[in-house]
């Protein structure tokens, strides 16, 4: 079974368990945001992580082995820019990405922040003007190398 067919598989089982992801994460006991991105091809789950999400969607033994199968990352990428949420984040960071590199580097120094040292929450914020999605990244900074 490959990436593709192992998630849709996860999806179709999602839908009909009627199970979001935040309950899916917390019958795994990993993040909501992390076994997401994992059920979608993202990110790899370790073999017992991978039993118990199939466990709980009621899933096959190839789907947790494809689940362990190391990802090619944002093989979808060109494919997702033309959903509106993902092109607004794209924007987020067009019209904002200078401004952040500049930020964080005046605080931290000459570097970046680790995307695999990394955790992110999204979390909703009920408000009477219109509720307001928060995101939080979380990676650790790493200084460049000089040599």
């Amino acid at each position: 079974m490959n990436k593709a067919e192992m998630r849709e598989a996860i999806l179709a089982a999602k839908q009909f368990k009627g199970m979001s992801w935040e309950a899916i994460g917390e019958a795994t006991g990993l993040s909501p945001v992390f076994i997401c991105s994992a059920c979608l091809g993202e990110n790899s789950l370790l073999a017992d992580q991978a039993e118990k999400l199939c466990g709980v969607l009621g899933l096959p033994g190839e789907v947790g082995a494809a689940l362990q199968v190391y990802p090619e990352k944002g093989q979808r990428y060109q494919e997702m820019l033309s959903d509106p949420l993902v092109y607004r984040l794209n924007e987020v960071v067009m019209v904002y990405g200078e401004t952040l590199k500049q930020v964080i580097q005046e605080k931290f120094g000459d570097g970046i922040m680790s995307a695999i040292d990394f955790t992110m929450e999204v979390d909703k914020v009920e408000d009477p003007k219109g509720d307001r999605v928060v995101l939080t990244l979380n990676g650790k900074f790493l200084p460049y190398k000089r040599w």
